[in-house]
């Protein structure tokens, strides 16, 4: 079964300017993002990106990419897919991946498992995905969003805080990790279409000011999000310009991935 894969795109940025356009190895990123998807998902899958301007729209067709221009003052990347979902006029019920557009290197088997659980699991609006940490530093890191799961792998809270916290943790500080190994969230969605259109219609949520966590908007009202639990850590996005050069070493020794 087809889905199809957003990926916002505006050129704001307060790191790292122009983002979007920034070169991959001859070609924008947001290209290089979407190229990486489009190869290693199902031929039924639409990719499309949704930018906020002229230039980043250009950039995809000179590059045989999809996609929509939607408007600059959106407040989140969801309130962008949400007007993209209407411009592509999808389906309630269609399946749609957000895929940021500062990810070249992620794994299209993971945009594909986390559409496949959405897919499966009726009772949830949304899907993700995690894995489990192994290092105390990132346990540690508020910046680092750990996820805990119910039985049916349906997210119970998100935090930056670590959590689950162990009764006796306090008695050693945060020098050890628990058992089982605590899940990092990877920030990659999947939306059913009707849902995608309606979250941003949705009042904040006090816990989602509180913890700068836009998906608890979702649990506090009562939507349940799916997580599917991958067995490695998704490669290294682009938020500020070491990012960006780290990437481009990559891209120079690994090469581009291959292109539909």
């Amino acid at each position: 079964m087809g889905y199809t894969v957003l990926i916002p795109a505006r050129l704001a940025s307060s790191r790292l300017p122009n983002k979007p356009l920034a070169d991959l190895e001859g070609a924008p990123m947001v290209v290089r993002v979407a190229q990486r998807v489009r190869a290693g998902v199902a031929p039924s899958t639409r990719v499309v990106v949704a930018g906020d301007s002229p230039s980043i729209i250009q950039a995809c067709q000179d590059h045989s990419i999809e996609a929509v221009l939607t408007r600059e003052d959106h407040p989140s990347g969801s309130d962008r897919l949400a007007e993209a979902s209407e411009l592509l006029a999808l389906d309630d019920d269609e399946i749609v991946v957000n895929v940021q557009g500062d990810e070249p290197l992620i794994d299209p088997a993971l945009v594909q498992a986390v559409a496949d659980l959405l897919r499966d699991t009726p009772q949830a609006s949304m899907g993700t995905a995690a894995h489990a940490i192994d290092q105390v530093a990132d346990f540690a890191n508020p910046n680092v969003v750990k996820v805990v799961l119910d039985a049916a792998g349906l997210a119970l809270y998100f935090s930056r805080a670590p959590i689950a916290w162990w009764r006796d943790g306090f008695a050693h500080g945060i020098d050890t990790l628990p058992q089982p190994a605590p899940l990092r969230h990877i920030g990659i969605y999947a939306y059913r279409a009707g849902f995608l259109r309606l979250f941003p219609r949705l009042a904040q949520a006090p816990i989602e000011v509180t913890e700068a966590l836009e998906q608890l908007r979702a649990m506090w009202h009562g939507y349940r999000i799916a997580v599917h639990v991958s067995d490695h850590a998704p490669g290294p996005g682009v938020d500020t310009a070491q990012d960006l050069e780290r990437v481009r070493a990559l891209y120079r020794t690994q090469g581009a991935p291959s292109v539909s």
